[in-house]
């Protein structure tokens, strides 16, 4: 009779799996309202989007649900030179919640996918740590996720991440750009650093061509290049529907773009007319990671503009007459806003001086 084989045995264990369902509970649960819907061992996780009780009613009449997905990139390769897992998980829920920010949506849930070579329940807890922590930021709940070991997909230690996220907003207060006009300001908020996006060139640089260490001091930096590279993204939703709520009724906020890959020049055409360029004067201040990857390269200026953030994570278009006091409202909110420039008449670009 032929030896009977187990999951197991074909690199797949389903008691790690339990285990890390045990380990992760405390993290999940940290980040669920009343709007949560508790099913004991339901398939799918419930949200209401309204709760009965007076402190926690949401009143909605016109709702449009906002989703995004999106991933960490090759960062995950630093983390895992690192040995630490818990940021990307931060940078996880800030890329989509972000993103769903730059229509004025609240962030509701988020669902999380992990993919890894072996499941160890320690490791994805530390993981899901991190995205909780990003969830409770963006106030919205981990309202589920799945976690995939796939060992002939991955290499040993290799892992990544992908995440969901779902909000809402009210149909007539959509932040969509149709009102951006020759003249309105251009305020950008300060990033911390790279984010999650270029790291195929930053690993390039620092690793293949310079062959750095992530433990390495960089005196530059005053910190090893790990920690600058790990720094995770910054999560803009509550200083920013603060400043909606705020000016909600003028329809002050016009448009706003989110700094991820392709920089302030890819990021911004997004969101403005087409008979609209933006003027953007280089007058804030450059995280030194920038400057330092620019020189070890070497790597064009341009270039850095057209991969990077540049120290600029997040970008509102406001009414001119408004500039003042929402960037005194943003500095009371703990948030660095630097006036970029202008809009002017133009093709729907922008150019940098």
């Amino acid at each position: 009779m032929a030896k009977k084989i187990t999951y197991q045995q074909a690199g797949v264990d389903i008691d790690a799996n339990d285990q890390m369902v045990d380990l992760i509970r405390e993290n999940v649960l940290s980040t669920h309202s009343p709007r949560v819907m508790y099913l004991h061992n339901a398939f799918a996780g419930l949200f209401r989007l309204d709760y009965g009780e007076k402190l926690f009613k949401r009143n909605y009449r016109d709702p449009v649900l906002v989703a995004c997905t999106d991933g960490v990139g090759t960062k995950v390769k630093v983390a895992t030179m690192m040995g630490k897992v818990d940021t990307v998980g931060i940078d996880l829920v800030a890329m989509s919640v972000n993103d769903m920010l730059v229509q004025g949506a609240e962030p509701l849930f988020f669902l999380d996918y992990i993919a890894v070579h072996k499941l160890k329940p320690t490791q994805i807890n530390e993981m899901i740590a991190g995205i909780s922590n990003g969830c409770r930021q963006a106030e919205c709940a981990l309202l589920g996720g799945e976690t995939a070991e796939m060992p002939d997909v991955y290499r040993k230690d290799e892992f990544d991440l992908a995440g969901f996220a779902v909000g809402v907003v009210e149909k007539k207060r959509l932040v969509t750009g149709e009102l951006v006009e020759p003249g309105d300001s251009v305020i950008g908020l300060a990033s911390s650093g790279l984010h999650s996006n270029g790291y195929a060139l930053v690993r390039h640089i620092c690793f293949q061509q310079a062959g750095l260490k992530v433990d390495q001091h960089i005196d530059q930096l005053g910190e090893t290049l790990g920690e600058a590279l790990l720094r995770p993204t910054r999560i803009y939703v509550k200083p920013v529907l603060a400043l909606l709520k705020k000016y909600r009724i003028k329809k002050v906020v016009k448009a706003m773009a989110h700094i991820t890959g392709g920089g302030l020049i890819g990021n911004i055409p997004r969101v403005i007319p087409n008979k609209c360029d933006v003027v953007i004067n280089k007058k804030w201040n450059v995280p030194p990671i920038f400057d330092y990857l620019q020189k070890l390269g070497p790597v064009d200026e341009e270039e850095m503009y057209r991969v990077f953030n540049m120290g600029i994570g997040y970008v509102l278009i406001v009414r001119p007459k408004f500039t003042r006091s929402i960037m005194d409202h943003l500095r009371r909110l703990k948030e660095t806003p630097y006036f970029l420039g202008k809009v002017v008449r133009g093709s729907g670009k922008v150019v940098i001086k």
